[in-house]
């Protein structure tokens, strides 16, 4: 495991946008996968977003499809969400996620999007969008 630290939650109005950031303290990140999940009161987690190594790869939530972007920067050891045409429904805690087998197992959508593949979690950070 590694450290994870998010950053950039808070509240915003529907519509709007807000920007989540990641960092890790790790020594193979250049190697890993990486991604979002979340999860609302009373409900189960949810995939949001993964991207392969490079960034060259990235797979979506049908929910957050047209209007998040996930990136990531390896040279600052960091990955970001940008959430655009926010909505109430988006409201949840946000978890960044890495792991290097996700990765070296070829970056699976099926993989991607199941929790327990994921080895390291960050803190999470709560997002809330008003109507």
């Amino acid at each position: 495991q590694v450290q994870l630290i998010e950053s950039g939650g808070g509240l915003v109005q529907a519509g709007g946008s807000l920007r989540l950031s990641c960092v890790a303290s790790t020594r193979t990140f250049n190697n890993a996968a990486m991604g979002w999940f979340r999860q609302a009161p009373g409900k189960e987690r949810e995939f949001v977003a993964g991207i392969n190594w490079n960034g060259g790869r990235t797979y979506y939530g049908d929910p957050v499809k047209g209007r998040f972007t996930i990136s990531r920067d390896n040279a600052k050891n960091s990955v970001d969400l940008q959430m655009n045409s926010l909505k109430p429904e988006d409201t949840a805690v946000y978890y960044c996620v890495l792991d290097v087998g996700v990765q070296y197992r070829g970056f699976l959508l099926q993989e991607v999007r199941t929790t327990r593949n994921w080895d390291s979690w960050g803190q999470g950070t709560q997002v809330t969008v008003s109507s």
